[in-house]
C-alpha cells in the first residue's frame, strides 16, 4: 500500500487518501527521514523582479485596505510590524490611505503614499514617499517586507512613534541674529536646529501650542538626542520668539557652500564670544555639525601640539622626528604615501602634517595626558555645553597603548564634529576657551560652561605660528590662497572602516572668526573642506 499512496500523493491531494499522503511526507521531513525534500522546499538565491513585486503588493494591498494583521503577517517581523501599523491609525490617525508603488530597483521598492490626517474636527492631506525593501525570510526563504519603522515614515528610527495631537510645547519663531526669521525655506539645513529651539524653548518663549502629527523620538534617537520633530501642522499654535546669533549672510553662503558637497558640514564661530554665526549640513535630518562624532584625523594635532609644548616634549624650530614609520603598542604607523622629514623640526612636522612625529612622543606620555589637556584647555569632553540645542562635545577616552598613540593624532577613540574643532581653532585664536552659543545664556539665565585652564603665552605663539605657516606653506597653503590677515589653519584627513576614501577635515581662524568642515568620504582635507571653510573666512572677513 504504502507505494501506491505516496504514488496518489505526488499527482493529486484530494479527499483522505490524499491527505493521508501529505502528512506522511510531511511527516517524515520533521523526523529527519526526507531532508533533501525538505532542503528543495528552502528558497534561496536573489531575488526576482517578480518576487519583490508580489512581496511589496502584498504587504502595501492590505496596509491600504486597513487589514493590519495581513500587512504585518507580510513582513519578517509581524509582531513589530503589526503594533506600528496599528499605531499608525490610532495614534499618528492617518486614514483613507491609497499606496502606489513604483517599478522595484533591485530589492527595494518606493512607494507614495497619500492619506487624511484628522483629530477632533481637523483634518489635512497628507503626501509623503517611503522605501520597502523585500527578504528572504529566514527558515523558508519566502519574500518578505523587511520591517523597520522607516518603511511607514522615513523619519522614523526604531523606537520613534508618530503622533497627532496637541503639540507638546508650543511653536518658536527663531530670529537671526538682525531680527530676520529663520526658515527652513531660506535656509534648508536649519531643521534640526528650529525643532531643537522648539523643544528648548517653546514652553518658555511665551508661544501656545497648535495640533500636528509629529515623530516622538524613543530609544536610539533618544541616545543620540534628536529632537521630535514636526512632520505635518493641522492648526497653528501661536508661536513664542527666541533670537540666535546666526549671521543671516554667512548662514545663507554656509547653504550654499555645503549644497555643493555630498555629506559636508560646517560651522562658524566668533572666537572673542563663542556665538555660533553659522551652521550647515548638505544632508537633512541628523545634523552632523552639531551632533555628529567622527574622527577629527590630523586637525586633532592642533590640541595635540599644544600639549605637546606645554610638557616641553616639543618646541617650534628644534630639530624633531619625522621618520616613515615608527611602532607603538604592537601598531606600525606611517605617515601619507610613506614620507619622511630627515633632520626637521617640529615646525616643519606639523606643516606637513606628519604622523610619525606625534605617535613618537608616546611612550612619553601618560594615558590620561590628552584627555586631561583637551578638557582643561579646550573645553572639550566634558559634556557640559549648554549651546542652546542638544549637541555633542567631543570625546577623547583614556586610553592605553596603540589606542593611544591613535588619538595623538585624532584617531583612535577621539570624536569630534565641526562645532567642536571650529572651537578648537578659536581656542587658539581667542587664548581662552569661549564655549560655542546659539542662544545668549541671558534669555534663560543658563552658565556656559568653561575651561579650568588656559594656555601659556609662549605655547600660544607657537601654535598660532604652527597654523599660520601651514597656512602659507603647509598642507593648507592651497585652501587658504587668498584669505589675508592674521590666519591660521590645519588640515585633515580620517580612516574610516569600510570606506575606500577617508573624511576629509579643516580648521581654521582669521580674525574674529573661526570655522571647520568636514566632508565625509571625500579625501584629503586640503581639498574638500578646506575650500568650504576658506570661502567662510574670506567672505566674513
Amino acid at each position: 500500500m504504502r507505494p501506491v499512496v505516496i504514488g496518489a500523493a505526488m499527482v493529486v491531494l484530494t479527499g483522505g487518501a490524499g491527505y493521508g499522503a501529505y502528512a506522511l511526507v510531511e511527516g517524515a521531513g520533521r523526523d529527519g527521514g526526507d531532508s533533501a525534500s525538505q532542503a528543495e522546499t528552502v528558497k534561496s538565491g536573489p531575488l526576482t523582479a517578480d518576487e519583490v513585486t508580489a512581496a511589496a503588493e502584498t504587504f502595501l494591498t492590505a496596509w491600504q485596505s486597513g487589514q493590519v494583521a495581513e500587512a504585518a503577517a507580510a513582513t519578517d517581523d509581524p509582531v513589530a510590524a503589526k503594533a506600528a501599523l496599528a499605531s499608525y491609525v490610532k495614534d499618528a490617525r492617518v486614514r483613507d490611505l491609497a499606496l502606489t508603488p513604483g517599478a522595484p530597483a533591485r530589492d527595494s521598492v518606493t512607494f507614495a503614499l497619500k492619506g487624511t490626517v484628522s483629530y477632533e474636527q481637523t483634518t489635512k492631506p497628507l503626501t509623503y514617499d517611503s522605501t520597502l525593501t523585500v527578504v528572504r525570510r529566514a527558515g523558508d526563504g519566502e519574500p518578505r517586507v523587511d520591517w523597520r519603522p522607516s518603511v511607514l515614515h522615513p523619519e522614523l528610527r526604531e523606537g520613534d512613534k508618530l503622533v497627532t495631537g496637541e503639540a507638546g510645547t508650543p511653536p518658536v519663531k527663531a530670529l537671526d541674529r538682525d531680527g530676520g526669521e529663520l526658515t527652513t525655506e531660506k535656509y534648508p539645513s536649519l531643521g534640526s536646529v528650529l525643532d531643537g529651539l522648539r523643544e528648548k524653548y517653546g514652553e518658555k518663549a511665551g508661544g501656545e501650542a497648535g495640533v500636528e502629527l509629529r515623530v516622538v523620538r524613543g530609544g536610539a534617537s533618544k541616545k543620540a538626542e534628536l529632537a521630535d520633530t514636526t512632520l505635518l501642522e493641522l492648526s497653528e499654535g501661536t508661536p513664542g520668539t527666541v533670537k540666535t546669533t546666526l549671521s543671516p549672510f554667512l548662514q545663507a553662503l554656509a547653504e550654499a557652500e555645503v549644497a555643493k558637497r555630498k555629506r559636508a558640514s560646517v560651522v562658524v564661530v566668533r572666537p572673542s564670544t563663542g556665538e555660533i554665526l553659522a551652521a550647515a549640513n548638505s544632508s537633512r535630518g541628523f545634523n552632523v555639525a552639531f551632533q555628529g562624532s567622527l574622527a577629527p584625523g590630523s586637525t586633532m594635532k592642533v590640541v595635540t601640539s599644544s600639549m605637546l609644548i606645554e610638557k616641553g616634549l616639543a618646541s617650534i624650530d628644534k630639530k624633531h622626528p619625522c621618520p616613515k614609520y615608527f611602532s607603538y603598542g604592537g601598531w606600525k604607523f606611517q605617515n601619507l604615501d610613506k614620507f619622511q622629514i630627515k633632520d626637521g623640526t617640529f615646525r616643519a612636522s606639523f606643516a606637513a602634517s606628519c604622523n610619525t612625529a606625534f605617535i613618537s612622543q608616546a611612550p612619553k606620555l601618560e594615558d590620561d595626558d590628552l584627555t586631561q589637556h583637551a578638557q582643561d584647555y579646550f573645553g572639550l569632553g566634558r559634556n557640559d555645553w549648554k549651546v542652546g540645542v542638544s549637541t555633542f562635545d567631543g570625546a577623547v577616552p583614556v586610553q592605553s597603548k596603540a589606542p593611544m598613540a591613535a588619538s595623538l593624532i585624532g584617531q583612535g577613540g577621539v570624536r569630534m564634529n565641526p562645532l567642536n574643532m571650529a572651537s578648537v581653532s578659536a581656542t587658539v585664536k581667542a587664548g581662552v576657551f569661549h564655549q560655542p552659543y546659539l542662544v545668549s545664556p541671558e534669555v534663560d539665565g543658563r552658565q556656559l560652561a568653561t575651561a579650568p585652564r588656559t594656555l601659556s603665552a609662549d605655547t600660544l605663539a607657537q601654535l598660532r605660528e604652527l597654523m599660520s605657516y601651514t597656512a602659507t606653506a603647509g598642507t593648507a597653503t592651497e585652501a587658504m590662497a587668498g584669505v589675508d590677515g592674521e590666519r591660521g589653519a590645519k588640515t585633515g584627513s580620517a580612516e574610516v572602516d569600510g570606506q575606500k576614501k577617508p573624511n576629509g577635515w579643516f580648521t581654521a581662524y582669521r580674525g574674529d572668526l573661526a570655522a571647520a568642515a568636514v566632508v565625509q568620504s571625500a579625501g584629503h582635507g586640503g581639498s574638500t573642506a578646506g575650500p568650504v571653510v576658506a570661502t567662510l573666512l574670506k567672505a566674513g572677513g
